[in-house]
């Protein structure tokens, strides 16, 4: 099976990279020509720049030396902007292709293994019924596992798509209702863990894909609830062109180093008794799908700020 790699951002960031790195050398190159043009027709005319007949002797020439050095530039730029880009397609490509085939496995091996993970679970939900007491946890607990490992699949599901707004079912969705809902949700797992759960609801109003936000919010909850010691806070709120979803937790914070390493796949901080390692991948797929992006920083408790910047709706 071929793949067709078609032009991406990433191909025309590097083209542009190539280019401008040539733009700048080639006007260096073009001061230094002008600059030895100009001490050549000042030493030719040094008697008579004096006069005006000199300086306007003088200036015409210079006028002729920048004309005759942008039409020996401007070719020069075209032609390495189309060498930039076939460069930069033919180093991309690869890395294209890579990342595709990874997607189309990760995407079979989901498809392939739900099924039977939802008929484990099944069978294991219909045989607790006439089970003795010990075989009915036994079940329970095979049941449970099933649908976790299901959920897990789903998760790899989703990152092995392209977070793409075609990806998400998108309406006007009040950023503060989505914030209630999953508060609600969660605050089980925070009074089980003594957390307290503080919530601010701002009206924000975005175009997204509500059951996809209440899933970026959750696990951004979930998260901070793992990592606090007595406290998370969550708001939404409209902030310029962006609406945000934040959430403060009083824990041990993210190290700068490890800030951008906590969205990748499968990555769990040595503190972290458990998880997948998925569920702030997922936050990032989410954001970027809704065309908006995730950050990690430092709350005001010390501990870790998980800021989700939604572009808002425009009226």
């Amino acid at each position: 099976m071929g793949y067709r790699i078609p032009p991406t951002s990433l191909t025309v960031r590097a083209a542009a990279l190539y280019l401008g790195i040539f733009v700048c050398v080639l006007l260096a190159l073009s001061a230094g020509a002008y600059a030895f043009m100009a001490v050549e027709y000042s030493s030719m005319l040094a008697p008579a720049l004096g006069t005006p007949e000199g300086s306007r002797a003088f200036a015409t020439a210079m006028r002729r030396v920048v004309l005759t050095i942008a039409a020996m530039d401007l070719p020069l730029v075209i032609v390495v902007a189309i060498a930039s880009y076939a460069l930069a397609r033919a180093t991309i490509a690869p890395l294209e292709t890579a990342r595709q085939r990874e997607r189309l496995f990760a995407a079979d091996a989901a498809h392939e293994l739900r099924s039977p993970l939802t008929a484990i679970a099944a069978v294991a939900q219909a045989a607790r019924a006439g089970a003795t007491p010990d075989s009915r946890a036994a079940f329970e607990d095979i049941a449970r596992g099933a649908l976790e490992a299901s959920d897990v699949v789903s998760d790899l599901l989703t990152l092995a798509r392209d977070p793409a707004r075609r990806a998400l079912h998108c309406e006007p969705v009040d950023l503060a209702a989505i914030v209630s809902r999953s508060s609600r949700d969660t605050r089980p797992i925070a009074d089980a863990r003594g957390v307290a759960l503080e919530v601010s609801p701002g009206s924000a109003i975005v175009d997204g894909d509500e059951r996809r936000l209440r899933e970026l919010t959750r696990n951004l909850l979930e998260n901070a609830i793992r990592h606090a010691r007595r406290s998370v806070s969550v708001a939404s709120r409209r902030n310029g062109r962006c609406c945000e979803i934040v959430v403060d937790d009083d824990g041990d914070g993210v190290p700068p180093a490890q800030r951008e390493r906590i969205f990748e796949r499968f990555y769990r901080r040595a503190d972290d008794g458990s998880g997948t390692g998925l569920g702030l991948a997922i936050v990032r797929w989410i954001a970027r799908a809704h065309e908006g992006a995730v950050t990690v920083g430092e709350a005001p408790s010390g501990g870790a700020r998980f800021v989700a910047a939604i572009p808002a709706r425009v009226e």
